[in-house]
Parts: C-alpha cells; structure tokens; sequence
C-alpha cells in the first residue's frame, strides 16, 4: 500500500482485527452485487469506498425517477441510463483505484454461473423470487458465500450461506416457494431508508468474508422491523424436502 491509501483508509487500518492485512486482502477480492436497485446501489457504495478491489454489478434495468428516493447512489440527470453505467460513473468519482466490471443484463444460466465463478463473494440484491432462486443455487455449485436481503414495507431481512464452509441449509430451505408478485415493492411499497439499512448490512457482511477479518453466520436469517426499529434473529435448518439441497448432494440430503 502506498502513503495515499494509507491515509485514505487511515479509520479501518486503526481497527485491530483489520488492520494493514484485512486492507490487502479487500484489495484483492472480487464482489458480484447482482442488481443495482436500492440494495445493490447502497452496498456497492460501501464496498467501493472501503477499498474492495474490483466489482462486478449486474442489472439489466435503467434508472427510473421513482427509484431515486432509495438509490441515492444516483442522480436525476441519469435517468434513463442503464444502473449499471450510472452506478460505475458514481463509484468512479468516489475510489478512482476500484475496477468495476458491468454486466447490463439480467443474469440467468451460464451467464449467471460464470459471474458467480469469478467472484469471491455474492450479494444478491435483486427484487424478485425467480432470480433469488438462481442465484442461490449458482452459488451452490459453485461453493461460493453468499449475502442476500430483502426489503418491503417497513419490513427487512438478510442472511448470508457460506456454501464453501457449510452445505445446508439454504435458501430455499427459507423459501420452498413464493411469487414474485409478493415481493414486489411497486406493488407494496417500500420505506426508502429501511432498504438502504438493508444494503448497508449486506455490504458489511461482505465486508467481513472479504477482508476475512469478521464473523459471519451461516443460515441465520436477520429480521428488521423499521416501524419498531427492532431486530429478531432466527436460525435456518434445512427443509427435508428442498430440491436445492437435493440436487447439490446428489440426491442425498445432509445434515448441518
């Protein structure tokens, strides 16, 4: 590291369990954050400014003016841009020394299993079932930890799988089945700074797995109550009758 980066990141090299070697190795990982909406954009922020060394964003959509009140990384006059050029604009005028990679597209098959190839560590910050679901088991198979939220109403919740430490549970142990339309918050809602704390929590885990200076729990599921401003935690076990898990054991289910 150099005199610039250690003053640049002066706070965190003070913390004693991070310190100058969970700065190198920030340095040198590789963070998949698939969707820039208001999760996506707010981790991205912080794993950019903390010093991760290279992100990869995936969305296929464009910048919207009812996504601004929650994507604060954005500004009105990218409206219409796709998020992640905007995103990549952004990050670029706030760590000039993180690569970033964007895929304008909605992962799915191989696309999505060779991003997930790539990456040290997965966030999934999408908003709908049908790409949890993949992303979960790209992931899987590729033993790779992975970190996903969601947030809806005043409602939120997150939990990271080490999928290269512990095979089940996952997240479909969670959520066997759910509609898209039920997590849909254009249909529900969304209380823009509950999903920007979400963001903020994911990008910590990551953090953590990153720079292999934290704790991270396995199939803990996380639960914000921002009307409250309270939080529950409960632990996962694996569903018997999840395909997920069947189909990475080969057909046999295993206990964690």
């Amino acid at each position: 590291m150099n005199e610039a980066e250690l003053d640049r990141y002066s706070r965190q090299l003070l913390l004693p369990n991070f310190d100058i070697q969970g700065q190198l190795n920030l340095s040198q990982a590789k963070i998949l954050v698939i969707g820039l909406g208001g999760l996506g954009n707010i981790a991205a922020t912080y794993l950019a400014t903390s010093g991760v060394g290279q992100l990869i964003l995936a969305d296929g959509d464009q910048l919207e003016s009812s996504n601004l009140p929650r994507q604060v990384l954005y500004d009105e006059n990218q409206i219409g841009v796709n998020k992640v050029d905007a995103a990549a604009k952004q990050i670029a005028s706030k760590n000039a020394l993180v690569q970033v990679e964007t895929i304008a597209q909605n992962l799915t098959g191989e696309c999505l299993l060779n991003a997930v190839e790539r990456a040290d560590v997965v966030l999934d910050c999408t908003d709908n079932f049908t790409a949890r679901q993949a992303i979960n088991r790209a992931c899987m198979t590729g033993k790779k930890p992975l970190v996903s939220a969601a947030a809806i109403r005043w409602e939120g919740q997150l939990v990271s799988f080490l999928y290269g430490r512990e095979s089940t549970p996952c997240y479909e142990c969670l959520y066997p089945s759910l509609s898209d339309h039920q997590l849909s918050c254009n249909e529900s809602g969304i209380v823009a700074p509950v999903v920007g704390l979400l963001g903020v929590y994911q990008a910590l885990e990551a953090l953590k797995l990153a720079s292999g200076c934290g704790r991270v729990k396995h199939g803990v599921l996380r639960l914000f109550d921002g009307f409250e401003g309270s939080w529950r935690e409960v632990r996962l076990t694996q569903d018997p009758e999840c395909s997920a898990c069947v189909i990475e054991n080969n057909g046999t289910l295993e206990n964690s």
